[in-house]
């Protein structure tokens, strides 16, 4: 039972107090803890409560809940009309399979016909769709022959909105039609070939996610070149090194960019980084005003072709449209080939597990440099929905309020930046009642925060999603048919299996993730690694493939992750391995070696970055507070300003192997 007094402490007046005491008590004293929790969240707590009154509510419900019997508490359950409207169920229903269960277990066992009927089903266009089926890369059959991806990113009617975009400072909302984004894309696909650009050649984009960048990436894969991804917040070192990677004949940037009110250098970064020609345009939106400064580049107003049509580059589905990376235990980061049918695997993603829908609006605050770039261009465009584009900073209110203007029904965080709405409660009182479904990918979450993100919308869930570049989506996740308990995921991926391995390679409910093959999305080759020894060398089965998580399955099938189980981490939703920042703060002065590690809070959500430090022997040895601070701005300049040290730990020699290879895992353990 709750009293008044405990209620008043969250915050509530008297009156409202005694009010909501009363109704509270006569829910717990009769229902089961799931539906005291379902009638509580929907028809008591509003947005408009204090947070501690949501958490102190759900720690009562669930006060002597069974979770090693019935799995973590629910924070959502789907309505009857929830299911009955979902696309899972719509497809469910054409195949007469009953339970979600028996829907997993079909694509896995059918994956061909699986996928195909997805290929049907997002109205992917081929060139020729007669031909026999034949299996690609991954191993999946298909009918494609010859397609452009692109294609089938403009199925939606001329005049719906393909993009909804604010700039930081500027509370317009600007849009663009599918027509308007289709011509902006072909004027950028002829001027790659006014340019002197062929089919296969490999073109980088460097800038903030916002409608020209979009037009950009879709211009480049149409004229059958390849993106090269780099993310707008690395160092000239980090930019230089992917330009090398990916080969770029030239690169599009911006002059600046505008975060809090500051002029962020991005051009200077990409000069600094001797990049081949850029085509540069402006963050003021005037995009006219850029300056070149090195002979050859040329602004964006001069690249742009007056021609608005362009017939697409047909390719073979294998072919290569963007390079990313993704950090694996050596100092250089894995340069991952998406090809033509891996946004199949993206738009699948979207379209069953977060259950998007014509006309949906889709925000996730990301750059091309990510995966998840990529992935919100083509989970939005291929189900005829709507790209939000917020160009500024996302830990503020204006950030919400662009969320609750564009009327977002999906949106997509990392944990860090929940934490930092809970921290400073900026979006109180805002109404984000359009957003159907939330999403959590790139850290570990906190539940307490995930349960804070659910209540700013009233209670709707949050789709946890994890997965990789080189599956091109996720491999466990969760979706809008299946009740919903803050950090834990539901269910593998539609059409994609894993098994969980101990140290010894035997089956696990908490072990390591590796992936069962095939499916489309998964990468086939490297350009700088063996992929075959990366993915597959030394695993527990003939056909299983290394991922590298470690996951823990809990009762009523749920799961939650817990990290990686190699020297990769996720710092602010980006991957890194500890090789490439310690081949960065190894170069700084007074130091003799350096260990990073990724530990994970004790109350779980993101990992926290932490640096052993082996100094060279010296009268003037500096102290813990001056290393922090000087690790930390050489990693902001020589890898990525996102990454934060958390603490600098100073030790006399690091633990070490007989093959002298640093025990990254013992000193995890040892905090």
């Amino acid at each position: 039972m709750l009293t008044v007094e405990q209620l008043a402490a969250c915050g509530l007046k008297k009156a409202e107090a005694l009010r909501i005491a009363e109704a509270l008590n006569r829910i717990l004293a009769t229902q089961s803890p799931t539906a005291c929790w379902h009638e509580i969240s929907r028809y008591i707590l509003t947005p408009e409560h204090p947070f501690a009154l949501h958490q102190l509510l759900y720690d009562t419900v669930y006060a002597d809940f069974n979770i090693t019997t019935h799995g973590p508490p629910p924070a959502w359950l789907p309505t009857d009309k929830d299911i009955t409207e979902a696309n899972i169920t719509h497809l469910m229903t054409e195949l007469s399979i009953k339970t979600y269960p028996e829907f997993h277990a079909w694509s896995i066992a059918n994956r061909d016909t699986f996928w195909q009927i997805m290929i049907d089903r997002l109205g992917i266009k081929a060139i020729d769709t007669n031909a026999e089926p034949q299996k690609d890369a991954t191993g999946t059959a298909t009918n494609l022959s010859k397609l452009n991806i692109v294609d089938s990113c403009f199925s939606a009617d001329d005049d719906a909105i393909a993009i909804v975009a604010q700039r930081e400072g500027d509370d317009t909302l600007v849009t663009l039609t599918y027509h308007e984004l289709a011509c902006l894309t072909n004027r950028v696909a002829n001027g790659l070939v006014d340019i002197g650009l062929k089919p296969g050649d490999a073109v980088a984009i460097d800038m903030p996610m916002n409608a020209e960048s979009v037009a950009i990436y879709l211009g480049i894969v149409k004229a059958g070149c390849v993106v090269v991804g780099i993310a707008d917040s690395f160092a000239p070192d980090e930019i230089a090194t992917r330009l090398r990677i990916g080969k770029a004949k030239a690169i599009f940037t911006q002059d600046y960019i505008n975060r809090a009110g500051k002029r962020l250098p991005l051009y200077e970064k990409v000069m600094a980084a001797n990049a081949p020609k850029a085509i540069v345009s402006s963050c003021e939106s005037n995009i006219t005003t850029a300056q070149v400064e090195r002979e050859g580049d040329i602004t964006w107003s001069d690249f742009l072709s007056d021609v608005e049509t362009f017939t697409a580059i047909p390719c073979d589905p294998d072919a290569h449209t963007n390079i990313l990376f993704s950090s694996g235990t050596t100092g250089e980061p894995k340069a991952i080939p998406w090809t033509h049918t891996t946004p199949i695997k993206c738009a699948a993603d979207a379209y069953l597990h977060h259950d998007i829908h014509p006309g949906n609006v889709l925000a996730w605050y990301t750059n091309l440099g990510w995966m998840m770039g990529p992935w919100l261009i083509y989970a939005s465009l291929i189900n005829k929905a709507t790209i939000a584009l917020y160009d500024g900073v996302p830990t503020g209110r204006e950030f919400g309020v662009f969320v609750q203007n564009a009327k977002v029904s999906m949106l997509g965080v990392v944990p860090t930046l929940v934490r930092a709405w809970k921290n400073t409660d900026c979006m109180h009182g805002l109404d984000w009642h359009a957003i159907r479904a939330f999403s959590s990918t790139g850290e570990c979450s906190n539940p307490e925060e995930m349960l804070y993100l659910m209540s700013l919308a009233g209670y709707k869930p949050v789709i946890e999603y994890c997965g990789g570049t080189e599956i091109g989506g996720g491999y466990v996740t969760g979706t809008r048919v299946q009740p919903a308990a803050p950090s834990t995921f539901t269910t593998s991926a539609l059409g994609l299996d894993f098994l969980l391995c101990d140290d010894d390679g035997n089956p696990s409910d908490n072990g390591e993730v590796f992936i069962v093959p095939p499916s489309l999305g998964l990468s086939t080759t490297l350009l700088n690694a063996d992929h075959k020894e990366v993915y597959f060398a030394g695993t527990p089965g003939p056909n299983l493939r290394r991922h590298g998580d470690a996951l823990e399955r809990l009762a009523e099938g749920y799961y939650r992750i817990h990290g990686r189980v190699d020297d990769t981490m996720n710092l602010s939703g980006i991957k890194v391995s500890s090789a490439e920042i310690e081949e960065v703060l190894n170069t700084v002065s007074g130091i003799q070696e350096t260990a990073a590690i990724a530990v994970s809070p004790k109350d779980g959500g993101p990992s926290q970055l932490v640096i052993y430090a082996v100094l060279i022997q010296s009268e003037s040895a500096p102290t813990k507070q001056a290393l922090h601070a000087t690790l930390q701005t050489a990693l902001s300049a020589h890898l990525n300003p996102l990454f934060r040290i958390h603490d600098v730990v100073i030790v006399d020699a690091l633990p070490r192997t007989a093959s002298n290879k640093i025990m990254r895992r013992l000193l995890r353990d040892r905090l």
